[in-house]
């Protein structure tokens, strides 16, 4: 490994977003410099952040938040906060219009949850 240049977790993560994947990045044989993606495919019709903002619920109770109308999902996330909150699912609705967030917590009844949605003109 003489002569090879370590590559730190910022840049791995702006090489796979740009497109330029770790085998390319590591056996160039030179530092990695990621190429930036190209600005007509980061841009997303009607791209929009919709966010359920967090509120307590049952254990494994599900929370979800819609994209508005004419809109599907096309990414998302949740979050599980408290003591020793479990983040237990992410994941999109069945129709592709909204997020799914679920959690738990071991010492409580409830859990707070936040949810948000990726979406875009389809």
């Amino acid at each position: 490994m003489r002569n090879k240049k370590a590559l730190g977790a910022g840049v791995l993560a702006l090489a796979l977003v740009s497109g330029v994947g770790w085998a390319q990045a590591a056996e160039s044989g030179a530092e990695a410099k990621p190429k930036a993606a190209p600005a007509a495919a980061a841009a997303v019709e009607g791209y929009q952040v919709v966010k359920l903002p967090n509120a307590n619920v049952p254990n494994f109770q599900r929370r979800t938040v819609y994209c508005p109308a004419g809109k599907v999902v096309i990414g998302g996330g949740a979050e599980a906060q408290g003591n020793d909150a479990i983040l237990v699912g992410s994941f999109p609705t069945d129709d592709g219009r909204g997020w799914v967030g679920l959690g738990r917590q071991n010492m409580y009844s409830t859990v707070g949850i936040s949810v948000y949605a990726i979406c875009a003109f389809a």
